[in-house]
Order: structure tokens, then C-alpha cells, then sequence
């Protein structure tokens, strides 16, 4: 059991880093980033995390706005000179609401951490 949580540990770790990498080029990292979120949303439910919920509607929500993203692109883009009007865009919004929702999330629970930490100091 104990080799188990173990490699769930290196996995959530794994997708935090790739999540982060991703995020150097949002456009082109979009692939990137879900495998990141995948990890974490794996690794989390796997170990029963009390963030479980947060991170596999994260991973639904980036998924969903990738496969937008990639649907509209192979159609031409929006806006400009191409068919589809910028309006279709809000069709791509789950992506970087998936993205945040997992930044904060995984901030609040290093800030938490680190508050728990100070406290037992004392």
C-alpha cells in the first residue's frame, strides 16, 4: 500500500510540473496541459484527496475547452476574416476556467499547508 501512494505522490507531482509547463504557451500547451490535469485529477481521486471533486470537474472543464479550441481552430479560427464570429469563442472558456480552477486550488492547498506548518511552531 505504502508503494502505491508512493507512485500517486510522484504522479500529482508529475502533473503539477506539466501543468506549469503547459502554461508557457497556452495555445500550443493546451495538449500539455490536459495530460497535467489528467495526472493530478487521477492521482487525487486514486488517494481519495478531499480536492478530488475540484480537480476531475478542472480536468472536464479543460478538456471540453481543448476540444473546442481544436474543433474551431480546424474550421478556421474565429473572428477576422474567417466564417465564424468571435462569439464562438465562449465555446473555448471552459479551458482556462479548468486552468484557474486547478492553479487556485493547488495555491490554497501549498498556502494551507504552509499555514499548519507555522502554527505548529508555536
Amino acid at each position: 500500500m505504502q508503494e502505491k501512494t508512493k507512485w500517486m505522490r510522484i504522479m500529482y507531482i508529475l502533473g503539477i510540473i506539466v501543468l506549469l509547463i503547459g502554461a508557457l504557451d497556452p495555445m500550443e500547451g493546451s495538449v500539455v496541459i490536459a495530460a497535467g490535469s489528467t495526472l493530478i485529477a487521477f492521482s487525487t481521486y486514486i488517494t481519495h484527496d478531499r480536492h478530488r471533486k475540484i480537480f476531475l470537474t478542472s480536468f472536464m472543464l479543460i478538456v471540453v475547452g481543448v476540444c473546442f479550441l481544436f474543433y474551431l481552430s480546424s474550421l478556421g479560427g474565429i473572428g477576422g476574416k474567417s466564417a465564424l464570429s468571435m462569439w464562438w469563442g465562449i465555446l473555448i472558456l471552459p479551458y482556462p476556467i479548468g486552468w484557474l480552477m486547478t492553479i487556485i486550488t493547488l495555491l490554497y492547498r501549498a498556502f494551507k499547508k504552509q499555514d499548519k506548518r507555522d502554527k505548529s511552531t508555536l
